[in-house]
Order: C-alpha cells, then structure tokens, then sequence
C-alpha cells in the first residue's frame, strides 16, 4: 500500500519557487500533490531576459522557462493570475484572492521583491511605471510607439537596461541617477566613468547627483522635476529605485520578519513547515538579488522538502555581469579597499580596457573589470578559494595565459 502524497503549496510562481520545484521533483517526484499560486497570468519566466525583450531582441515566448504544459506533464496545479490573498497557519489553509482555499502540510514562500516607487508627488500618475514585469514591459513598448521622451530614475544595473531597450525602440532617454557616478554599488569611480561616455555616444543621456522632487502633469506624466529647481520633459517615467523584499503576506500571517523572512540554513522560517526562498528572505542578516545564491538556495531548499535534509546554504561572493549596448562589465568582491589593502590598475585608454584588483593579506579581495572581462571567473576563482597570490602577483593584471606561464 502506497503512503498518500503529502500536500506542498507554493505561494509565487517565479523563477526562485519554480527552480526549488524543479529540484524537488528530481530527489522525489511522487512525494507531494504540489499547488502553486501565482500573482501574473502566465506560467514561470526568467525575468532577467525582460530586457533583450524590451530591445526588440527577443519574444514572451523566447523567455519562457515552464509554459502551461510543464505544470500540467508534471501534476501541478497552477492557479495563475490569482495570488494567495491569507495564510492560516493554525488550520494550515492558504486562501486566494478569488477565494480558492487549498490544504498543506509543507508551505514554500516565494513572494519575491517589488519595485521601490519614490513617493514624491505624481509619482501615481498615468505614465509612471516600474521595469519588473511582462506588464511593465508592454506598457513601456506601448509608450515607445505612443510617445517620445522618457525619463529612467535609478542609475544601477537595471535602470541601464531599461534605458537601452527604450532607446533601441526609437525614445529620447535620459537617466536620473542620485549618486554621482552609475552603477555606484558595483563600480568603482573610473570604471562608472568609461560606463557613462561609452553610454553616451550610443545617445544616452544621464543625470547625476540629481534629486527628483516632483514627477509634474494633469493627466499624465509630462515632466520631472528636481529639488535644484530644473525639470526635463517626460511622457514616460521608469522608476528603478531598488526594490524591497515582498513579505506583507508573510508578516499577516506572523511568521518572523525583519528586512524580510528569516530563515535558517535550511531555509525554512520560524514555522518548521514553511519555507521561503528567493528575494523575499533573509538569510544570516543578508537579502538576495542575484540568480546564483537564489539558485544554490533553491538546491538547498527542494533537498529539504525531499526529506534528503543533509544539505545547508553558504553564503558566497556573486558576481556582477552586465552587458549593456556591447559595453561588458564585471566586478566582484570588495572592489574599494581599505586599511591594509593595496589596488593593482590598468588603464589601457586605446582598447577600452580597464582593470583594479584590490589586494589584501596576498589574496584576492574583489575586482573590477571593464572593456575585457575574460578573466572574469578566473579571478571570480581566486577570491572564493582564498588562493595565495604571492608568487603571481606581478602578472596578475595580465590575467590567467600569462600567470600560467609565470607559475
């Protein structure tokens, strides 16, 4: 006689609950009935691949990681387009917003992040949107057709990329950023400067040290406005501010919150039934962005609910990769130095190339690689692995080829 199948609820349908789905399934396939809720009408994509979308280079279609018939080859039950509305823990019964009540006996969380609106005045107006989602990128391919001049707040990876696809669909854009130099938490200064004029022969414009007071218009965004008095025409406003860990749910339900859901190295919370992974959780006091920790929690978190427990999540340094209009970046680790540190840099102004490695106790500490990023994992290496740099130091700029021939 055959155990009955435990039920497993996934609240979020992304990319973070479905690769712990997908783990699951491999270490035990007949163990749960799995229901999943999801807030967006489609099945799970990777929404790092919005941006190629919004340039023209890709389709919806390109980007989808489990269509419809994925869940239904695999017996899942997907409720897409109707979130989970309340969590009751004592009952263990989640409820959707269209009032679908569903049992469980484990509960996965992954609600991940929203989009950080700045709230200043008229931040509510028609044309003022977020870069997240499918949704937002249709609204900001209908503005492209529709209207000429959009403004992108937030100066960071994302905000980049937002910029680069609406002016590869023909808009006049101008990058509003609060920091003096782009990218500010994964450049150094000369490495944000050679991003931003390389940006802008390409027809970028940018910003800097800029703070929006006001985001002006009747019934529809037409300006922004700054605390310096100057405003820039605007018939589109991207925010991409930051985002925040999206954890109301959890909270109404009273699971422990601080940033976001905490959880242990198991990633299960204070609720030994529940478990979370992906942006909405907080792990050892740090929150999650990047796809490759969230990926090594999800490996984590399905081994968990497959009863094979004997694995734990390690923190470890990820990489920042972007690749914006033909521009390639890197850079990892503490990249700024400090006390005791020492910084090797080269500048190499007719090939484009720049490079700090930062130097601490004959290790690796973090890098910055701008023009040539080759070597990226290469030093990526060095650095998790603590390698004692000492006999390759003098080559180590030159990257892997020549300290192999050095060694």
């Amino acid at each position: 006689m055959t155990a009955a199948r435990q039920a497993l609820v996934v609240v979020g349908n992304g990319m973070a609950g479905m690769r712990t789905v997908e783990e699951l399934l491999k270490l035990a396939p007949e163990l749960y009935d799995i229901t999943v809720f999801g807030a967006e009408p489609h099945g799970n994509y990777n929404r790092i691949l919005l941006s190629p979308v919004l340039a023209g280079d890709k389709t919806i279609a390109d980007i989808m990681l489990h269509p419809r018939e994925w869940y239904a080859q695999n017996g899942i039950a997907l409720h897409a387009g109707d979130p989970v509305a309340h969590i009751d823990r004592r009952r263990r019964i989640v409820r959707s917003r269209a009032g679908v009540e569903v049992h469980y006996d484990r509960l996965l969380i992954a609600t991940g992040s929203t989009p950080f609106i700045i709230p200043v005045p008229g931040h509510q107006l028609p044309g003022v949107i977020a870069f997240r989602d499918i949704h937002d990128v249709e609204r900001m391919l209908e503005s492209s057709r529709n209207h000429r001049h959009a403004v992108v707040i937030g100066g960071g990876l994302l905000g980049l990329e937002a910029a680069n696809g609406l002016l590869r669909q023909g808009m006049d854009v101008t990058v509003v950023h609060a920091s003096a130099t782009l990218m500010n938490q994964q450049l150094d200064r000369p490495a944000a400067m050679l991003l931003q004029k390389a940006l802008e022969l390409k027809g970028l414009k940018f910003l800097l040290d800029a703070q929006t007071a006001e985001i002006a218009g009747a019934d529809r965004v037409t300006a922004v406005r700054f605390k310096d008095g100057g405003e820039i025409p605007a018939d589109l406003v991207v925010m991409t501010a930051g985002v925040r860990p999206n954890i109301a749910l959890a909270r109404s339900a009273g699971l422990h919150c601080e940033r976001a859901i905490v959880v242990d190295d198991t990633l299960q919370t204070y609720d030994p039934r529940i478990y979370a992974v992906g942006e909405c959780v907080q792990h050892r006091r740090a929150t999650f962005g990047l796809v490759a920790p969230i990926w090594e929690q999800a490996r984590v978190c399905g081994a968990h609910l497959a009863g094979a427990g004997h694995r734990r999540y390690v923190q470890q340094a990820a990489p920042t990769r972007l690749k914006v209009t033909g521009v390639d970046l890197y850079s990892v680790g503490d990249f700024i130095g400090g006390e005791g540190s020492e910084e090797l840099v080269l500048r190499d102004a007719r090939r484009g190339v720049y490079k700090r490695l930062v130097i601490q106790d004959n290790r690796l500490a973090g890098a910055v690689l701008y023009g040539d990023v080759s070597d990226g994992p290469w030093y990526f290496d060095l650095l998790q692995n603590r390698t004692d740099i000492g006999a390759i130091r003098h080559h180590l700029l030159f990257g892997q080829a020549l300290c192999a021939q050095a060694a």
